[in-house]
């Protein structure tokens, strides 16, 4: 799936770009939409990272030139770990090598390992390179470790396994500018992802074309429960300073780090006042002074 893009993935992916470019051929990743578990298990499926989209930006900036999205059907699922290289074969004639991660399997039953695909792979011409695992902290990489990081709000922790920073991406909606009339007005994100990370207030970066630096921020993500009761979250940001971006405008906003849970406050007097002590602490964290 390389959900998420960690440094476990780009393990992988990066060996296969740096070959391709060796031998001239082209960098290609397979991946699948949607995750399997929504096939086995329907009512509990995988809460996923990211998106298509994000997940091929990323991509590309390891230098990745093809992107393969496989339908994950019924029968995609049945197909026989022995048969699985001579199907790839079959669809890319030119295929010259795989490369996978140690502790892969594939095909039906998930009955296939390296071992059978270095086999296999020798049997049809087709080079096969495990990467083994990339352990931090003394445990592996994985999306299932980020995904309980994100949910316990520990983005800090999280970016160090991807390798990267946790971002959102989209396009800034209109508002009920409530912010405006109490002094913290916010860009309104049109964004939603299938893994939902903590509710709560989280120091962010502002990125977007009407601005060379990332502009330093505070952002609220949850379902604002003291102005009113919603059911779905949002992603509301305040930037510290001046603001070039409106309604209309795309722009990253790039998680740092947790700062508070979601909360639900009295009145807007008492919200009014926590904020001013968000930004108090996000500022801290990026150490601008009082007012910058």
């Amino acid at each position: 799936m390389f959900d998420g893009v960690h440094l476990g993935h780009r393990s992988v992916i990066e060996a296969a770009v740096q070959s391709a470019r060796r031998s001239g051929g082209i960098a290609a990743v397979l991946t699948f939409a949607p995750h399997p578990s929504v096939l086995f298990r329907p009512d509990n499926p995988t809460p996923l990272i990211m998106d298509v989209a994000t997940k091929a930006a990323w991509l590309r900036q390891l230098g990745v030139e093809v992107l393969i999205v496989e339908p994950f059907t019924p029968n995609y699922a049945k197909i026989a770990a022995e048969e699985f290289l001579p199907h790839l074969r079959s669809h890319l004639p030119l295929l010259a090598a795989v490369y996978v991660g140690e502790n892969w399997r594939f095909g039906q039953g998930r009955r296939g390992d390296v071992t059978l695909l270095i086999v296999e792979g020798r049997r049809l011409e087709i080079g096969v390179f495990s990467a083994p695992r990339v352990n931090l902290d003394g445990e592996p990489i994985s999306s299932t470790r980020i995904r309980t990081l994100l949910a316990a709000g520990d983005v800090v922790s999280a970016n160090r396994l991807f390798g990267h920073t946790y971002a959102a991406r989209g396009v800034i909606t209109a508002g009920k500018r409530l912010g405006r009339t109490i002094g913290f007005p916010t860009l309104n994100l049109a964004w939603s992802t299938g893994l939902r990370p903590k509710f709560g207030v989280y120091a962010v970066r502002v990125l977007g074309s009407k601005s060379a630096a990332a502009l330093s921020g505070v952002a609220n993500y949850g379902l604002r429960p003291t102005v009113e009761l919603a059911t779905e979250p949002r992603l509301e940001t305040h930037v510290l300073g001046d603001c070039p971006y409106g309604e209309g405008d795309e722009i990253t906003v790039e998680w740092r780090r947790f700062l508070r849970a979601e909360m639900k406050f009295a009145g807007l007097a008492e919200l009014q006042a926590q904020i001013a002590q968000d930004v108090i602490a996000a500022r801290a964290e990026f150490f601008l002074p009082s007012g910058a």
